[in-house]
């Protein structure tokens, strides 16, 4: 299985944008796959310069409802005249970020897209074959992100609180009974996540692909030190082959986890791997 970043915060090349968001192209033995689109249309000229042809997506994914993910939905709508998109019931629900603890700025999709269809929404498992199953509906509350509670969403009472992040989804792909686990920012943990990939293929777990949602943690800290050792011990006691993180993350976060582990690599925008 390929696996190309379209868009990441960091890049390889000057040749290819960065930006704040996440999209990966991968591509399997039966199928073309982009999960999440990033911003804007930032992902698909990144796609062209890196041999890409969105129009040969068969699935598409979007991880959750916020814009770094699903900002370039509309663009890629345009783009690919035929693939499915999966994204979460409730994504296009109103969410927001709190800053500086006062100000909520709105961070979600576009509405008008809502209503397309060509978008298939989840919110629990769909198996789409024998390679691709999708999943949301992650329990438990190990380890959730401390970066979470910036987050907010409108519910339906009208009431704004924090998100509870049901409208996210994550990606799974099989490969001879072994499967490789793609998520966005993992806000619902990504441990909570692994445990969830493991009930659904019988713990055959080989890679794990996308954001902790660790940002912005301050690695000198007792507190967060506390916490990544946890969350070290506990991505190694999950017997995961690889880990290839990116995105939120955050440069402090990974290197402080990569210390720790030694199956933790990045990947950057224009980065080709094949897992």
């Amino acid at each position: 299985m390929k696996v190309v970043t379209l868009f990441e915060n960091r890049t390889i090349s000057k040749d290819y944008k960065n930006k704040h968001g996440l999209s990966l192209y991968i591509e399997t033995t039966n199928h073309k796959i982009l999960f999440d689109t990033g911003t804007d249309d930032t992902f698909a000229r990144n796609a062209s310069k890196l041999g890409v042809n969105l129009e040969d997506i068969d699935i598409a994914v979007i991880s959750h409802g916020h814009y770094d993910h699903g900002g370039g939905l509309e663009t890629f709508l345009k783009i690919n005249n035929t693939a499915k998109v999966y994204i979460g019931k409730g994504a296009f629900d109103y969410h927001l970020v709190k800053i500086f603890g006062l100000i909520k700025y709105s961070i979600g999709l576009n509405k008008k897209l809502e209503n397309n269809n060509r978008l298939v929404f989840v919110d629990d498992t769909v198996r789409i074959d024998d390679e691709l199953t999708i999943f949301g509906d992650v329990k438990g509350n190990k380890l959730k992100p401390k970066g979470n509670n910036r987050l907010l969403k409108k519910y339906g009472d009208k009431s704004i609180n924090k998100d509870d992040f049901d409208h996210e989804i994550n990606l799974l792909v099989n490969e001879n009974d072994m499967y490789s686990l793609f998520c966005g920012c993992a806000h619902n943990g990504i441990i909570n996540i692994i445990d969830k990939a493991k009930i659904i293929t019988g713990g055959n777990i080989k890679t794990v692909i996308g954001g902790f949602h660790l940002m912005g943690m301050d690695v000198k800290k007792i507190n967060t030190m506390e916490y990544l050792n946890e969350l070290s011990t506990c991505l190694e006691s999950a017997k995961v082959g690889k880990y290839y993180t990116c995105h939120c993350t955050g440069e402090d976060a990974y290197s402080y986890l990569n210390q720790k582990m030694d199956n933790l690599s990045e990947i950057k925008t224009g980065m080709i791997i094949e897992v």
